[in-house]
């Protein structure tokens, strides 16, 4: 099961003898661990006074055990979590195996691990008598999924999928920054209910998402030296290209979808609108595509996948030339 569905499916995890967290996603981690908190214990991780933690190495199995089986005067059950257990599990797998066939009382044993192989006699007896919680990173339509469920979930606003996609690309993909976006969005549109792409560019990214919009925006309208030039300052401030790049698919993509959604048939306007061109910038990208004309525009979407393939190691130019490159093809520049 991944994080995701369990904080679904929290009832699911009364029954289990043991719970393992396993994966790299730290803040899935911590948010599955709330979720087991408010279940078993009735609050909050923050609140919790049931909730006991070890660190794997710094503990051993007696000493675990013990607490789990200490009466506690506060709380009829405990949550006792062995943290970076990886090394606790391989030296305690006999005990481990045992304890989850006899789990002593109310009170739960988590343990929160990196890896976890299915193939091991006590992952196969905790997929009987367990649960087994994976807490892995999300991508692509995954995660912008889970951004928009946790911006209804958690703070009660509508995020479109547009605007989720674009937190994604201003702000990369791990879900602890991502959510801290988010908190930043909600407190930024108020009582508002929507979180729109408008909302994201204003606001996610400073003044590197900003110069990144102003270049695009140059390159679009044939104003190459300010384009040129604002790459220059991303570069100097030490931006990613593929961070950058990511940016520069977020519109040139939709601008390809709509050249294609023309090419059958659908009048420039509307299929720009289809293909969710800002409202805004509608006529300046239809100026753009007649500038650029059709043959080019049909192969944007090539470039950009070209783009990727060069950054990540296919071409030996320097990395800003590589991007340089790419703006002037964009602009209409040049057929390189």
């Amino acid at each position: 099961m991944h994080a995701t569905d369990f904080i679904k499916q929290k009832d699911d995890a009364k029954t289990a003898s043991m719970i393992v967290l396993y994966g790299n996603e730290s803040h899935l981690k911590t948010s599955t661990l709330d979720g087991l908190c408010q279940t078993f214990l009735g609050s909050p991780i923050e609140e919790s006074i049931g909730l006991t933690r070890f660190t794997g190495k710094e503990t051993d199995f007696r000493t675990v055990r013990d607490e789990i089986q200490t009466v506690s005067m506060f709380t009829p059950s405990k949550l006792v979590v062995v943290e970076n257990a990886d090394e606790f599990v391989s030296a305690n797998r006999p005990q481990l195996e045992s304890f989850a066939a006899n789990p002593v009382g109310k009170s739960k044993l988590v343990l929160e691990v990196k890896k976890w192989p299915g193939n091991t006699k006590l992952a196969k007896k905790i997929a009987k008598t367990g649960l087994a919680i994976e807490c892995s990173e999300l991508t692509g339509g995954r995660l912008s999924s889970w951004l928009v469920m946790q911006a209804k979930e958690e703070y009660e606003k509508h995020l479109t999928r547009d605007a989720a996609q674009l937190i994604m690309e201003l702000a990369g993909t791990g879900m602890g920054l991502l959510d801290q976006e988010l908190q930043k969005l909600t407190s930024y549109v108020g009582d508002r209910e929507k979180i729109g792409a408008e909302d994201v560019r204003t606001l996610v990214g400073g003044w590197k998402a900003e110069t990144t919009w102003t270049m695009i925006n140059a390159a679009r309208d044939g104003q190459t030296d300010l384009a040129l030039n604002c790459l220059q300052k991303l570069m100097h401030a030490g931006e990613a290209p593929q961070k950058i790049l990511g940016g520069m698919n977020y519109v040139f993509k939709k601008i390809a979808l709509a050249t294609e959604l023309s090419r059958q048939g659908k009048p420039l306007p509307a299929a720009l609108k289809e293909a969710g061109v800002f409202y805004k910038e509608i006529d300046d990208v239809e100026r753009y595509l007649r500038r650029i004309r059709r043959p080019r525009a049909e192969r944007i979407l090539n470039r950009l996948a070209q783009a990727d393939s060069d950054l990540k190691g296919r071409s030996q130019l320097p990395l800003q030339m590589q991007m340089e490159q790419l703006i002037l093809w964009l602009s209409g520049a040049t057929e390189v």
